[in-house]
């Protein structure tokens, strides 16, 4: 009898637990991603491998459980519990802030103008090759120890600031180490097309990726050294043409990566068209992306990696999410955090995408869950609050769940208890206690 097991949590008498799913969906889009499943006055029970066993209504779990010895019991009286969110998309390695850049864009350099004068990836790239693979390691720990505090439990992890395949190499080595000295769940993507580095065309580039980076990457993912999970070119005007991105893409393709690349940001470049065809898993930025882009996208059920925070700090135009969500794409959200656009939070995310892109609150947690796990390919295990997933939660201390967007910057106090496989790796023990008026 489940009674009798011993188990890690209990989580009981939540006000609302959000499942978010309730039927093992693997994502949610159209009606589905506007009605969430939710429970009221609920209990989640967390077993000692870290998996989820058993979610209902409170008096039924209490009976069901009555007998079992639980490590740990957390009383949810008044509370929410969530899924641990999910970061689609970010940039965490790399030495060397950008604070002047942003003084500069504040005065009208758009990106590209940044760019071509020797800033933006550039800038970043020749601090990160200066950098030790420790000293990396160490910078990427304390922003996932951040993004973790506000609310992350899985997150996407690119290379990409390092170009030459030793760079690249010590920034996906520490990657790797973070995997395995912090809590927060990591997804790791090869970026080396991330720039065209100096003294390269983009053809050369293209053809030391394809030739240099992408054997020994395979080499050293087979040897069980280093864990790659997907490959990522930024396709755009003067950096990767389609042509290039298409040839680096089915490269990783064929080495077993997912594809999951930059498209469609600054110009419109057919990316989505391209990554449909194939058969990405996900596609981020898409602000210029086109009508016929979308449709093959919803076809394809390729994700739209949504990233509010660029377009807001960019003042690009925003992602056209409402179009996207009504053809039927798989609408999901990221950070993007690097040096130019410096966000940890998803709770802030949620809310730029509700306001600047029209998003409902039902909608954007869905995209910060469960389309953002499927855009990892982890919506098996992550996502939602459902029985046989890993046991990644939140209890946030408010009676109503929407207060984790509404409340713009106000996580830090809402946050009390951040759970990753069924253990307590944050407590707020200043969160305050919030009515839900």
């Amino acid at each position: 009898m489940a009674g009798r097991q011993r188990h890690r949590l209990l989580l009981e008498n939540a006000e609302q637990l959000v499942l978010v799913c309730g039927r093992r969906e693997p994502y949610l889009r159209r009606d589905g991603a506007t009605r969430l499943a939710l429970l009221r006055a609920a209990s989640v029970v967390v077993g000692l491998d870290g998996c989820i066993k058993a979610v209902g209504q409170a008096d039924v779990i209490r009976n069901e459980f009555s007998e079992a010895t639980f490590e740990r019991i957390i009383d949810c009286s008044g509370k929410c519990v969530l899924p641990g969110l999910v970061d689609a998309h970010t940039h965490p390695v790399w030495a060397g802030d950008r604070v002047h850049e942003f003084a500069m864009k504040l005065a009208g350099a758009s990106y590209m103008e940044i760019h071509q004068a020797g800033g933006g990836i550039h800038f970043t790239v020749e601090h990160t090759r200066k950098a030790t693979e420790d000293e990396l390691l160490a910078g990427l720990q304390q922003r996932l120890g951040r993004m973790l505090r506000a609310g992350s439990t899985l997150v996407e992890c690119k290379s990409g600031y390092g170009l030459d395949l030793d760079a690249e190499l010590k920034m996906l080595r520490a990657i790797e180490r973070a995997r395995k000295s912090v809590d927060i769940g990591i997804s790791s993507t090869y970026c080396g097309a991330h720039a065209v580095p100096k003294g390269k065309t983009a053809t050369e580039a293209t053809d030391d990726i394809i030739n240099n980076h992408l054997p020994k990457l395979k080499e050293l993912k087979l040897s069980g050294e280093i864990h790659v999970n997907n490959i990522d070119v930024f396709c755009e005007k003067g950096v990767f043409d389609l042509e290039s991105t298409r040839r680096i893409l089915q490269a990783g393709k064929d080495i077993g990566l997912q594809i999951n690349f930059h498209g469609d940001e600054l110009h419109p470049m057919k990316s989505a068209e391209l990554g449909a065809e194939l058969g990405a898993r996900a596609i981020s930025h898409l602000e210029e992306v086109s009508d016929e882009g979308i449709v093959a996208m919803a076809r394809a059920k390729c994700a739209a990696v949504l990233l509010p925070t660029t377009a807001y700090m960019l003042r690009l135009k925003q992602p056209q999410a409402r179009k996207m969500l009504e053809e039927g794409v798989i609408v999901a959200l990221g950070s993007d955090f690097n040096p130019n656009a410096y966000c940890f939070s998803m709770p802030m995310v949620m809310h730029l995408a509700c306001v600047n892109m029209k998003m409902s609150m039902n909608e954007a947690l869905a995209a910060a869950t469960i389309n953002a796990a499927y855009a990892l390919g982890k919506s098996d295990t992550h996502g939602s609050l459902e029985v046989g997933k890993q046991g990644d939660l939140l209890i946030i201390n408010s009676s109503r769940w929407e207060h984790l967007i509404y409340q713009f910057g106000g996580h830090e106090a809402l946050i009390n208890y951040v759970i990753v496989k069924g253990k307590v790796i944050y407590e707020n023990e200043r969160c305050e206690t919030m009515s839900s008026y």
